[in-house]
């Protein structure tokens, strides 16, 4: 398409105007580029050929949106036609069936077939590809077991793929790394692990944040296509200048370099993927063999009869919009009528379908191509359209400001969902939605995410006791203690103490902040504590069977055993009887 050919559109759209065509009925114009026939058969006629082609009606035609300007579509009809008129997605596979397999068959290869077809592949990338039974055990899996799935991720390629080889040329890595994010996530960009990796290039929280991908309530640019793209290229290239060897890199990618590391170190410190395998988790020695396996089923789909599933949108079919206020996805579906499905597909980074774009920080909405200019002419109404739900800035920006701040919660040995959601005041849905999580089972150990009020710290969340009257404190769980020894030392019973923190239980962790009423018992002395009052600044702790000095240091605050062998001039801590009577200082 030349200047000329634009010349005549231009001029064809004003004698249009000048004739009495109602632009408001014909806006849009589709350019036909190529010369063809006259109705009296003459090739040679080179007349230009243009047809005015009615747009498709929505609904959204009658809700009053100010509609787009007939020369700004006749442009994007242009660019179209100039940049993507070969770029083309193909479901009716007959004609590509070179090997005229029937439709549900499965053809199979020899071992031979296999290597040679690697060994092509090998020769064009600076990636050590390699054949052997981890390798085929991988393609049988994707071109027989999971035939369904791998034409599922063929059709997504058509949207992932255009992406992921821009950032990596620009990165200066091998093209063929692409076929990492099919073994990572199968091309789903809201996959997410059991250990809490996320997105098409499965981040973890930590490494994810090293290399700039925030996560808030509502965003999680782990799940950003682009972003993580980004991110990914960034680490490949990071772990490369550390290996030099591509194999060891999606190795480390996978594992994380310590493992590698040691794997290396096991091996006899030799530096190669396949010496190093039998050292790996067992999730990354089949790592590799899957990407092979994925990079060759990927070039020779046809001749396993495998086509791709149409993904309903291609790469080229998607732009950008900066967002300038806060806005949600109903707001965008409902006025200008873009299917909720492919909001969320675009846009998998807003967790909750909200673009929290206030205090002039702004958002990127990626939609379908033909709603963009509806979307820039509406812009301002948009914002303040008040969706069906009842959806509307003031309620969205409430939300927002409202915001839950991000926390980190370890799990301790005796704790369960059910103890977790009540010390952060959620719910157990909202713990197993926050870290992917489909049963409630949890181990010592493992991070789980949590969400508090902005601005309120954790020991505020410890709920509050039941009043009973009398003087109230709080005292710090230590490691060994239990709501038994807690209770003996101020002076009440084991179901006071569950009552006035709201326990069902009685696990207790350490550092947990539990409230007791009358703690001058634990001073004065009572029939149940092991504590007399001597003198002043001092009390005095009477040992009990089994009891050692580190067990009594731990039930009292800044307390350690060499203050108390120093206080009470004990040089063999296995000399303390039951009944002996141990100096403490009130202070620590």
């Amino acid at each position: 398409m030349n200047k000329k050919l634009l010349f005549f559109a231009i001029n064809i759209f004003l004698i249009a105007q000048l004739s009495g065509i109602n632009s408001e009925e014909y806006p849009s114009f589709l350019l036909l580029g190529d010369t063809t026939k006259t109705d009296s058969g003459n090739d040679n006629d080179d007349t230009l050929r243009v047809k005015i082609v009615p747009p498709i009606q929505t609904e959204s035609d009658t809700e009053g949106l100010v509609k787009d300007s007939p020369v700004v579509q006749m442009l994007d009809s242009l660019a179209h036609i100039k940049y993507f008129k070969d770029y083309y997605f193909t479901t009716d596979t007959s004609f590509l069936n070179v090997y005229k397999f029937p439709f549900d068959e499965v053809p199979g290869y020899p071992d031979s077939v296999y290597r040679a077809r690697i060994d092509a592949l090998d020769k064009i990338t600076p990636i050590d590809l390699a054949f052997n039974p981890d390798v085929k055990k991988f393609i049988s899996i994707y071109a027989v077991k999971k035939r369904s799935l791998t034409s599922k991720m063929l059709g997504l390629s058509e949207v992932y793929f255009p992406l992921f080889e821009e950032q990596l040329d620009r990165f200066n890595l091998p093209l063929e790394l692409k076929y990492l994010a099919i073994v990572e996530s199968a091309l789903n960009p809201t996959a997410g692990s059991r250990a809490g990796a996320k997105g098409l290039w499965q981040f973890m929280y930590g490494t994810g944040k090293a290399y700039g991908l925030k996560v808030s309530s509502y965003v999680d640019d782990r799940f950003d296509p682009y972003k993580s793209t980004i991110a990914a290229c960034e680490h490949l290239g990071d772990l490369f200048d550390i290996y030099e060897d591509w194999l060891l890199v999606m190795a480390a990618y996978n594992s994380g370099a310590g493992n590698v590391n040691k794997a290396i170190r096991r091996s006899g410190n030799v530096r190669n993927y396949w010496a190093i395998q039998p050292f790996l988790p067992r999730e990354t020695r089949s790592y590799v063999p899957a990407f092979i396996a994925v990079l060759y089923i990927m070039n020779y789909a046809g001749e396993h009869n495998l086509y791709p599933v149409d993904p309903g949108i291609l790469y080229n079919g998607i732009d950008t919009i900066t967002v300038k206020d806060i806005l949600s996805f109903d707001q965008v579906s409902e006025m200008l009528n873009v299917p909720m499905d492919d909001l969320n597909f675009l846009n998998p980074s807003y967790k909750l379908g909200v673009l929290p774009s206030t205090d002039g920080k702004q958002y990127v909405l990626r939609l379908p191509k033909e709603y963009i200019g509806d979307f820039i002419n509406n812009e301002q109404i948009l914002y303040n359209y008040k969706t069906k739900k009842g959806v509307e800035r003031e309620k969205l920006l409430a939300e927002v400001k409202k915001a839950r701040e991000r926390k980190y919660h370890v799990v301790r040995n005796g704790e369960n969902l059910g103890l977790i959601a009540q010390r952060y005041r959620c719910r157990v849905s909202d713990l197993k939605r926050w870290n992917g999580l489909r049963r409630t089972t949890i181990y010592p150990g493992q991070r789980l995410i949590v969400y508090t009020p902005s601005g309120t710290s954790t020991a505020a969340i410890v709920s509050k006791p039941h009043k009973t009257g009398g003087t109230e404190n709080v005292h710090v769980v230590k490691s060994g203690e239990t709501l038994g020894v807690i209770s003996k030392w101020y002076g009440c019973s084991v179901n006071e103490l569950k009552r006035w923190n709201n326990l069902n239980k009685s696990t207790i962790h350490p550092n947990q902040k539990l409230y007791v009423k009358n703690p001058a018992l634990a001073q004065s002395g009572s029939s149940n504590s092991t504590v007399t009052t001597t003198e002043k600044g001092y009390i005095y702790h009477t040992v009990r069977k089994g009891e050692t000095l580190w067990d009594i240091a731990n039930l009292y605050n800044g307390v350690t055993v060499s203050k108390i062998k120093s206080l009470n001039n004990i040089t063999n801590v296995k000399r303390i009887q039951p009944g002996q009577k141990i100096k403490i200082s009130k202070t620590g």
